[in-house]
């Protein structure tokens, strides 16, 4: 496994993390603690959770691994965790108010059975909370020791530009993380989001690494997904679902890239994508999130695997989502201000 800083912070971890939002739905407690013990055997130390997996289960879970474990292992642990949304039927059961964050924050320690979290995460953007008043909280749990560090997931471009200058202007404890979905077919973020992480200095902890399982080829163009698969179960499962992606011939371009890739290599198509994601700008650690055990131990192969500088570049034409010209710099605004006096420039 190889390692490195948690965003702009001293903390270390593996490039490549464990995810656990399976944990307690689609696997049970005996095969999570199979994966946590083939996970940190590999050397990983990132372990990442929330407290609305499987409705706290998934923390619950966890908290029953650690409680076994030699001091050692939980020497190596960074455990992280999220909070924001609905766990509970009362009004405040949900948000990033002070009142709520206190509340899930405890309950989450209280199920994984620590004192503190190495990265408390916020796991949405709340439009109704003043975002300093969740700052605030948030400055006061660093404080107290609840949490050590402070990360966002899911946020846009302009909400992590609004957290970070609220936090610089108010001097309270700035994020040093943010977790987005990106991989080979969502590479939207790169548009302004990682611009933003990379100009404020937050690492980048991705998630959804293989596009719900469409990176590993197991699906076909035209043929509906069945059995227990995740779109076997679901075909319109999210962002994932078969039909909008089927319909885009850049996801088959994309895949065939990848397969081209991975038989050359003699690896999965799973390796050879994440391997593509671990060595993106800003990237910190790749959230895996395997249902099976044979299905993390493909994608830990690809802890020491680097693509070289032509395979880069040719998944990143197949996977190009091409944006407009407008605002992002196209060609055409290019061309237009190299055809305009100096002056007259923008």
């Amino acid at each position: 496994m190889e390692y490195r800083l948690l965003g702009n912070s001293g903390c270390v971890v593996s490039t490549l993390a464990l995810g656990t939002m399976t944990f307690g739905s689609e696997s049970d407690e005996a095969t999570s603690h199979s994966q946590l013990d083939a996970f940190f055997e590999a050397g990983g130390n990132l372990i990442d959770t929330a407290d609305v997996y499987s409705g706290g289960v998934s923390e619950e879970i966890i908290g029953h691994w650690l409680a076994r474990q030699s001091s050692e292992v939980l020497n190596r642990v960074v455990l992280a965790t999220k909070g924001r949304f609905r766990m509970g039927a009362a009004s405040n059961d949900v948000g990033l108010s002070r009142r709520h964050l206190r509340a899930a924050l405890h309950a989450s320690l209280r199920r994984l059975g620590v004192d503190h979290v190495d990265l408390y995460q916020v796991h949405a953007h709340d439009p109704l909370t003043p975002p300093e008043e969740t700052l605030r909280f948030l400055d006061d749990a660093v404080r107290a020791g609840d949490i050590a560090y402070v990360g966002l997931s899911n946020y846009t471009g302009w909400q992590l530009q609004q957290i970070v200058d609220l936090a610089d202007h108010r001097s309270l404890v700035r994020p040093i993380t943010l977790q987005p979905q990106y991989n080979l077919l969502a590479r939207e973020i790169e548009w302004e989001i990682v611009p933003a992480c990379l100009a404020n200095g937050l690492g980048l902890l991705p998630w959804s690494p293989l596009g719900g399982g469409w990176l590993t080829g197991k699906y076909t163009r035209d043929t509906r997904p069945s059995g227990a698969t995740r779109l076997g179960e679901n075909p319109e499962r999210g962002v994932e679902a078969y039909d909008g992606r089927n319909r885009a011939e850049r996801t088959w371009v994309t895949i065939d890239a990848v397969d081209s890739i991975a038989r050359a290599r003699g690896v999965s198509m799973a390796q050879v994508a994440l391997a593509w994601l671990v060595d993106r700008p800003g990237v910190s650690s790749v959230i895996l999130g395997a249902r099976t055990h044979e299905q993390l131990t493909d994608n830990l192969g690809a802890a020491h695997l680097h693509l070289t500088g032509d395979e880069v570049a040719t998944l990143d034409a197949a996977s190009d989502p091409a944006p407009a010209d407008y605002p992002y710099g196209g060609p055409g605004i290019e061309q237009r201000a190299r055809s305009l006096p100096q002056a007259e420039q923008p």
